[in-house]
């Protein structure tokens, strides 16, 4: 008989404070919900995906440039060293 009395008041109090936790919102503004702010949130959600991918596509051009641009550097020094002495350098 003592358990279950100990069971019911944890469960009353669990219930009531999960009740009141729910409800916690009690600022005097409109709450953020409605279609309006649904489109806010996705377009800003959008915004920031097309930004950070953005700059994924600029810095993986970046890097192929300059990987072509040293790849050719290298084949020129590679043509001069053959033009002036013959052969080619190791």
């Amino acid at each position: 008989m003592k358990h279950l009395l100990g069971i019911a008041l944890l469960s009353l109090a669990v219930g009531l404070g999960t009740a009141a936790w729910g409800q916690s919102d009690t600022s005097t503004t409109t709450p953020n919900t409605g279609i309006k702010q649904d489109m806010k949130t996705a377009g800003r959600a959008t915004k920031n995906a097309t930004k950070k991918t953005g700059h994924k596509i600029k810095h993986t051009s970046k890097r192929v440039v300059h990987k072509g641009a040293r790849k050719t550097r290298r084949t020129s020094t590679k043509v001069e060293h053959k033009t002036t002495t013959g052969t080619e350098p190791q």
